[in-house]
């Protein structure tokens, strides 16, 4: 895994076939499975990757779906994930203030689990321990990518590092994997789409008696929906997304009227709350790009699509997103950039990337909805869907994607046909 620092611009202008610009979990996933090509690619961070500031590998935790963990199985990073990862094998939804629930069980669809939950930074750590025997890639971390040109056969920019070396990079294409603030994206000309939630999330790991294992709950309250997951040491990660004030009042508090706050609005099915870790938060946004392809330049992950974190879709669908963009490279490997390969990409993304932005965006709206008589249909809708089996089996196929053709990652098979 190339990482000399930059050299100034008398070096001369660095080739490259795939330029991934953006290190977070999405982007170095892209990484590590175009490790297996024969291409040269660049991999581009802004932040350290020991720094704690790394957003894609912070606090937080992820839920992956079965689809997920099998194309890390195929990243060759699942092993070194699995001894720290809690599965899910029960599913718990209800409401807060009234009757209606819904309960699914891994083990009634024939599967082992639904998902497992992982710490952001140990996927992290993961991803970039297998970026170290990738040969054809050269990672650059701190660096800045600026100054983005796009061209019929490349695009160009600046890679800057924190010490002033500088070097001009042409790639036969370069991929937003940069976030939901992509400058790659805008530099595309690629308009995207922005509703505030108005909520914020407030993430936490929680220790509880009796200790948890197994059991994801998501709990609708009236100030936004709250996630409880199980951790592999039998604590908990919380997920509560309410009001910006009602968020700044809670990171306020002392740990021990947070916890008494959290048990009063979660209630007691995940034992009593008995101590907390360290608070953070971020603020919720739906962010929709326009379309997935420009000259040159592909998005994925946030920088396409960053979600609200209700139901846990939005890492899975950016892992979706870099697994069918390695494929469609790696059948292409003579022109990654061509126009007809990024429209197959987009093509190929669409229906599931509309799927889970629009189940997603009305899984919030509709909890949050206060309109007469519709906190009765939720409930009634819950007690119902607990009821009927197909509906229970089509929902925990979700991890599995909305449609449209299936990376080969995510079936279990190898990136390259052999």
């Amino acid at each position: 895994m190339p990482s000399d620092p930059l050299s100034d611009a008398a070096a001369g202008t660095l080739e490259v076939d795939v330029a991934i610009i953006g290190g977070g979990m999405v982007g170095a996933s892209l990484a590590v499975a175009l490790g297996a090509t024969p291409l040269r690619v660049l991999l581009a961070e802004s932040v350290p990757l020991s720094s704690q500031a790394q957003p894609s590998f912070d606090e937080r935790t992820t839920a992956l779906g079965n689809a997920s963990r099998r194309i890390f199985g195929g990243l060759g990073v699942w092993d070194a994930l699995r001894p720290d990862a809690a599965a899910i094998r029960t599913i718990h939804v209800s409401e807060a203030g009234r009757f209606g629930f819904a309960r699914l069980v891994a083990a009634e669809q024939g599967i082992d689990a639904f998902g497992y939950v992982v710490a952001n930074r140990r996927v992290g750590a993961a991803l970039w321990q297998q970026l170290t025997a990738a040969a054809r890639v050269q990672v650059h971390a701190p660096a800045d990518a600026s100054g983005f040109e796009l061209a019929a056969s490349a695009v160009g920019f600046t890679l800057r590092d924190p010490h002033g070396g500088e070097r001009q990079v042409r790639a036969r294409l370069a991929v937003a994997a940069d976030g939901a603030h992509s400058q790659l994206r805008a530099a595309a000309g690629i308009a995207a789409e922005v509703e505030d939630y108005q909520q914020v999330a407030l993430v936490a790991n929680v220790a509880t008696e009796p200790r948890q294992r197994d059991v994801a709950y998501e709990r609708f309250t009236d100030a936004g929906p709250l996630a409880v997951l199980p951790l592999q040491d039998g604590s908990c990660a919380v997920i509560w997304a309410c009001s910006p004030e009602r968020a700044q009042r809670l990171l306020a508090l002392p740990d021990a009227q947070w916890l008494a706050q959290l048990q009063q609005q979660f209630g007691w099915r995940a034992g009593r709350f008995t101590r907390a870790g360290r608070r953070a938060s971020y603020p919720l946004k739906l962010t929709r790009a326009a379309t997935t392809a420009a000259q040159r330049t592909v998005l994925i992950g946030n920088a396409a699509q960053a979600l609200h974190p209700v139901a846990g879709q939005g890492f899975n669908l950016g892992l979706r997103d870099a697994a069918m963009l390695a494929e469609v490279i790696a059948d292409h490997p003579q022109d990654p950039g061509a126009p007809q390969v990024l429209q197959q990409f987009a093509d190929w993304r669409a229906r599931d990337r509309r799927g889970v932005v629009g189940f997603t965006d009305s899984l919030v709206k509709l909890f949050s909805s206060t309109r007469p008589g519709v906190g009765l249909l939720r409930n009634m809708g819950l007690l119902l869907f607990d009821l009927t089996p197909p509906a229970k089996s089509a929902l925990a196929r979700v991890s599995a994607g909305f449609g449209g053709p299936t990376p080969r990652l995510a079936r279990g098979l190898p990136l390259l046909h052999v």
